[in-house]
């Protein structure tokens, strides 16, 4: 006994021996900020200078000494990308680093279901997990100010309300998993062509109202741990070091704690790169941008040139101390956080999630009675009744995980739509017949990874279009799988499209079809609207986004009636370019300056962008912002509001009937646009403030309730440099598109008193 008690004094001293000298920075009871403080104390010259730039292509260095691990990031936003070599852009050919493919954020945006966005973020950050990444470089926000830039299929639309309201719970969902949110790409990056040379002109209002309000979401609402820099420039300054936008508004403004982090290669000055925000810089080679030698971090902006200008008194350690300081608060939320889950890969339940959110993000945009008002609709496909189905057309059969720029991926498995609807046209009985109609991207790899069955085929355009006639007169139905993909020029990373018309003579395919078969279907895959001369002799048209590894299944079940279309565009589909405010006044792509090295871009078209200049120019869109179609039907009821008046700093609710008038269970959006009356300043005749998707069954009516606040009624002031809510007449219009307003209610905002 007596052993035994000195053996527990024993252990009692060591432990406490032991808590006295545990150093203050791994002590997890004490404040963050405090081990923050004790780890920099402890940190040399060499050390601090290390943890602010890139180590390999995708990861930093920690502090091996006191015991920090390095920080590995890898981009997405819609899965983790594979692998690569430490020093160089190929795959590192591992056999453990597939992943789910998850829909592009345009599909997501789709949705309207803030719920999924959450669902999207903890799905992806789970595999992240897994794969040992601290960072996903995403999601992305940027506007979509032009239909031909070459990334908008990686963002969330035209509207800054919708793309706030998806990304927080995208950025809440996959920190909850300790995986860091870098939101990108921060600001104004909204085409790709020259986009490291491309300097913004805008004003104030636009720069606040439209391009900024989804990246003050995802950081004050959202609590992103991370922001990427953009390549282009704002007022003659690159944006990775843009003293406005990082300093003013971002640290300042909005009083974000995290990290700015420099697109790849996105830093070009030290002076400014110490000065002006940028706390971590990534690239390669050894400007961080073009070709050099390899292995050259250490030439970086942030790496020797910096500790030797503080060696010989050109900089303090003040800044170099604040970059540590964060990067160090990141490390506690991600690295040395030993409370995050461990995380899984392609798993059932991220395939259950991608399926999901790409179901509910397709859009049935046109869905017209064949054989006059007695015919039925051509969608839902009744397999039924079908003898023979034909599928035509090159992204029926094509991987689009695979391209694209740094979205690319390495999927366990992807469900092309012919195989998808082979399966089920099998189990029916139904003979599922392909064409391939158009020849477009037949390369077979990107970056290590290759795109499964060959796409190589030596047919004229005419000797494929003759063969599709052929075979769609003997069937009981055609759809097209057409669009865009992801190869340079379309929709891709690096590059914009040249036009807005198909790609690969698609609008010739679709006339000769559309004679041959009156039961002609056409499935849209891209990430932007296109021009459709055809459509009033296509009957039913679907956007079908790139949506990842379930493509094939989910596009089957809304073809096939399995699953009820409620995707709504997140942008307006204009019938041609010159319809487009950023074109019609001449505002793309910008100017080279004498000595070409700079491209101003103003944005002529100011507040006016998407279904905001719909209205402003007078325009009439081929399918409004907010347009998507249902297998069945609904009705809204008369609008009402809880109060007539609204004071400064309250809230007001409007509530609302809505149906269900059909013979199937769907699900429908209510929109809330507010309008201004008589405004002070240039106002957008109305903006969308609130939605709610509400699903519903054949018969059932649900009471919907949006609510807003005076936020929603504020303008960017820029002669004050402030929001303002200014007092005076409102109405609220609520509807199903936004040009599908029927029910408006009338308010007032009330001054202070």
């Amino acid at each position: 006994m007596k052993k035994l008690f000195l053996s527990a004094v024993v252990a009692m001293a060591w432990l406490t021996a032991a808590t006295q000298t545990t150093p203050v920075y791994l002590d997890e009871s004490r404040p963050v900020e405090e081990r923050i403080d004790d780890a920099l104390s402890r940190m040399t010259l060499d050390e601090k200078i290390a943890v602010i730039h890139a180590q390999s292509k995708f990861s930093s260095p920690g502090v091996r000494r006191l015991g920090f691990r390095d920080f590995w990031t890898d981009d997405g936003p819609h899965g983790v990308r594979p692998d690569v070599l430490w020093d160089e852009w190929e795959q590192a050919g591992q056999t453990n680093d597939s992943c789910v493919a998850f829909p592009a954020l345009t599909c997501l945006a789709a949705t309207w279901n803030p719920a999924l966005a959450r669902l999207y973020g903890v799905s992806l950050g789970e595999e992240a997990r897994y794969r040992g990444k601290d960072m996903i470089l995403g999601p992305g926000v940027n506007i979509l100010r032009t239909p031909l830039c070459g990334r908008n299929f990686e963002y969330m639309g035209e509207d800054p309300f919708l793309a706030s309201r998806m990304v927080v719970p995208y950025v809440q969902g996959l920190q909850s998993q300790g995986v860091a949110a870098c939101v990108k790409h921060y600001a104004l990056n909204n085409d790709e062509d020259f986009r490291h040379q491309v300097n913004v002109i805008v004003g104030d209002r636009a720069l606040h109202e439209i391009y900024l309000p989804a990246f003050r979401a995802a950081i004050v609402e959202g609590g992103a741990w991370g922001i990427m820099g953009a390549y282009n420039l704002y007022q003659n300054q690159h944006n990775c070091h843009n003293a406005t936008l990082l300093n003013k508004i971002l640290k300042g403004d909005w009083q974000f704690d995290g990290v700015v982090v420099s697109d790849w290669g996105g830093c070009h000055d030290t002076y400014e790169a110490v000065h002006n925000g940028l706390d971590m810089e990534f690239g390669t080679w050894t400007d961080g941008l073009t070709m050099g030698a390899t292995n050259a971090y250490d030439m970086y902006h942030l790496a020797n040139a910096y500790k030797q200008g503080i060696k010989e008194g050109k900089y303090t350690t003040k800044e170099l101390d604040e970059k540590v300081r964060r990067v160090l608060r990141l490390f506690f939320r991600t690295t040395m956080n030993r409370q995050r889950p461990l995380g899984f890969l392609c798993s059932e339940s991220h395939y259950e999630a991608a399926r999901q959110i790409a179901t509910e993000g397709i859009v049935l945009l046109r869905n017209e009675r064949v054989g006059g008002r007695k015919g039925a609709p051509v969608l839902p496909l009744r397999l039924s009744t079908m003898k023979r189905l034909l599928v035509v057309g090159e992204n029926a059969i094509k991987m689009m995980t695979v391209g694209g720029g740094s979205s690319s991926l390495k999927v366990q498995r992807e469900v092309l739509p012919l195989d998808a609807l082979q399966q089920l046209c099998a189990s029916q009985g139904v003979q599922c017949d392909y064409a391939r109609g158009y020849v477009g991207d037949t390369v077979q790899s990107y970056n290590g990874v290759t795109v499964g069955r060959s796409l190589y085929d030596l047919r004229t355009a005419q000797e494929l279009i003759s063969e599709a006639v052929e075979k769609a007169r003997g069937a009981d139905c055609v759809i097209v799988f057409g669009g865009l993909n992801k190869s340079s020029y379309q929709d891709c990373e690096g590059t914009d499209r040249k036009n807005y018309g198909l790609p690969y003579g698609q609008d010739a395919l679709v006339e000769a079809l559309a004679k041959a078969n009156p039961r002609l279907v056409f499935v849209n895959i891209s990430g932007n609207p296109v021009a459709m001369p055809w459509l009033q002799r296509v009957p039913a048209v679907v956007q079908g986004w790139f949506i990842g590894s379930e493509a094939g299944h989910a596009l089957a079940d809304v073809l096939t009636g399995r699953a009820n279309p409620s995707g709504k565009l997140p942008f307006t589909w204009w019938q041609s370019l010159g319809d487009v405010p950023a074109h019609r006044l001449g505002a793309y792509p910008g100017t080279w300056r004498a000595d070409e090295k700079i491209i101003d871009e103003e944005y002529k078209e100011g507040l006016y962008v998407g279904y905001r200049g719909v209205d402003h120019f007078g325009v009439k869109p081929l399918f409004a912002f907010g347009h998507g179609l249902s297998y069945t039907t609904f009705r809204l009821g008369k609008a009402t509001a809880n109060r007539p008046r609204l004071h400064q700093g309250d809230s007001l609710t409007f509530s609302i009937d809505v149906t269900n008038t059909g013979s199937q269970a769907g699900a429908e959006v209510v929109q809330l646009y507010v309008s201004h009356l008589k405004p002070a300043l240039p106002r957008p005749k109305k903006e969308l403030k609130a939605f709610r998707k509400v699903e519903l069954q054949p018969g059932e009516t649900r009471r919907v309730s949006l609510t807003i606040g005076t936020d929603a009624l504020s303008y960017y002031d820029d002669r004050q440099q402030q929001w303002t809510a200014e007092p005076g007449s409102y109405q609220a219009l609520i509807g199903t598109a936004s040009d599908r307003l029927a029910a408006v209610v009338n308010f007032t905002l009330e001054a202070y008193k």
